[in-house]
């Protein structure tokens, strides 16, 4: 009985239930520590290179130096499989040979053309959200410069300005002027 009590000890100890007695103890997972990877079969790859890979051979499947190319690949094939010796040709009239090529990289080269205007998309609508933001960010300096610009005007209609100034120092200076004839006129009488 000590080896039964010290097993069911243990397993209270270790937060294990009635109900798992009788199952095979599992180890505690963590949740605060990231699982560690599971090994597959499948290879590994980088989405992101492999990505930059579809780019650059689509960016080449678009130039004219790739018609050129498949073009003069395509005479020379032809020419090949019609001018010379029966025995030396390897893809009869038909050209099925050929026909097969050409289905095969155009099979391999849609979905890679297609991979990268997916990434292009992707980046574009990155950029776009960026410009959004930073034009949602001019519109409310605009705003904000606006509202201060028409508090200043506001605010320069209380302020005394030049003119003003100028105005209300004539109207004094004519005032002093008035005063002074008035005073030298009664000092003439008072004489």
């Amino acid at each position: 009985m000590g080896g039964e009590e010290r097993e069911s000890r243990e397993r209270r100890a270790n937060g294990a239930s009635a109900v798992r007695r009788g199952a095979a103890e599992r180890p505690r997972v963590r949740l605060d520590l990231p699982r560690a990877p599971r090994r597959t079969f499948w290879p590994e790859y980088d989405p992101e290179a492999f990505g930059r890979l579809s780019e650059k051979i689509a960016r080449f499947l678009g130039t004219g130096r790739f018609i050129v190319w498949m073009t003069v690949v395509v005479i020379v094939w032809i020419g090949w499989n019609v001018l010379v010796p029966g025995h030396l040709r390897f893809d009869e009239f038909p050209f099925i040979f050929l026909t097969l090529a050409l289905s095969l990289q155009a099979s391999y080269a849609a979905p890679l053309i297609l991979l990268a205007q997916n990434r292009q998309a992707d980046r574009d609508r990155v950029t776009q959200e960026q410009d959004r933001k930073q034009n949602e960010r001019s519109i409310a300096d605009t705003e904000y410069l606006t509202r201060e610009i028409a508090a200043l005007r506001l605010g320069l209609g209380e302020v005394a300005t030049r003119d003003w100034i100028r105005s209300e120092l004539e109207d004094l200076l004519r005032d002093l002027e008035l005063r002074q004839m008035v005073e030298a006129e009664s000092d003439e009488r008072d004489r």
